[in-house]
């Protein structure tokens, strides 16, 4: 991205904030902040403090509109429990690139974190609906997650997660016709695989290692994707690249005990989020996917 794109956002997101927080706005530093796959981001140092933005200019315009949604409604669930970032703008336009302006996150120590995040996410967890999906379609990375209403989990997790990217994937060559039967017969299936009385959970969708933080105020979640669904699906992405610590799994139970049999169904979700890489990144994980539905249809 240019050097003159870059300029003008950050032009832009000043004279955002100056109406925001009526007063002038002068930017001192700009740092680039890491740990993304996707976007750009960084922190603006400011006379009103730090602030936070993400932007990318070849994703889907709404995609930081929707990571605001998400935010807001993670907020609102997990209440004083887990840190998340408020929101100052997100914008989608065709005439910059797509931007989401938030509050700056200090790092803080890890000590005795980790419990409370799983406390936390517990909490969050609780927070339910009357159905499975979620108020807008949304994204997991640069993936679209269609999002409308299902009654039925085992109903949602084929047709609204596991069918779409078998079908991309084999649009664009990933998959062979024969390796498609075999998603198609794990996916007929699932009803009898999954449980039938699902509680439609808020979950925060893409929680990986990189996606929560230790801060001053304590842990802290970003960059979700969200959606009601069975909470087990939360767990899919949690134990795909390292899993969490035992005292994790403690302290989430302290709040809201897991069914002890959910570790039967754990690379039944870890399967979505294997397709979803293989879509965006391609590499090793067409295999793995391949070997978990192949498992689970004998």
């Amino acid at each position: 991205m240019s050097q003159q794109i870059v300029s003008e956002l950050v032009r832009y997101v000043t004279e955002c904030l100056e109406i925001k927080l009526r007063q002038n706005i002068r930017i001192t530093e700009i740092s680039p902040v890491g740990g993304g796959c996707i976007h750009h981001a960084s922190c603006l140092m400011t006379n009103a403090g730090k602030f936070f933005l993400k932007w990318n200019n070849h994703g889907a315009k709404d995609l930081f509109v929707r990571e605001a949604e998400c935010l807001r409604i993670l907020k609102n669930a997990a209440g004083d429990s887990l840190v998340i970032p408020e929101v100052l703008f997100a914008e989608m336009t065709t005439e910059r690139p797509g931007f989401i302006l938030m509050e700056y996150l200090e790092p803080g120590s890890p000590s005795g974190s980790i419990e409370n995040l799983g406390r936390g996410l517990a909490t969050v967890h609780r927070f339910t609906s009357n159905g499975f999906g979620f108020y807008h379609d949304n994204y997991c990375g640069s993936t679209l997650q269609e999002n409308k209403w299902s009654d039925q989990w085992a109903d949602f997790y084929v047709v609204r997660r596991i069918e779409p990217l078998v079908r991309l994937l084999h649009s664009n060559g990933a998959y062979s016709p024969e390796q498609v039967r075999v998603f198609d017969r794990l996916m007929k299936r699932m009803p009898d695989l999954l449980p039938v009385n699902s509680v439609p959970s808020l979950i925060h969708g893409d929680l990986w290692s990189g996606n929560y933080l230790y801060t001053v105020k304590g842990p802290a979640l970003i960059d979700p994707a969200c959606y009601f669904a069975d909470r087990e699906m939360e767990m899919g992405i949690m134990t795909l690249f390292g899993g969490f610590p035992e005292r994790f799994w403690s302290a989430y139970n302290e709040v809201y005990p897991l069914n002890l049999d959910w570790r039967s169904r754990n690379q039944l979700y870890q399967l979505y989020h294997l397709l979803n890489h293989y879509l965006i990144f391609g590499g090793g994980y067409g295999s793995p996917a391949l070997e978990i539905a192949r498992r689970f249809v004998g």
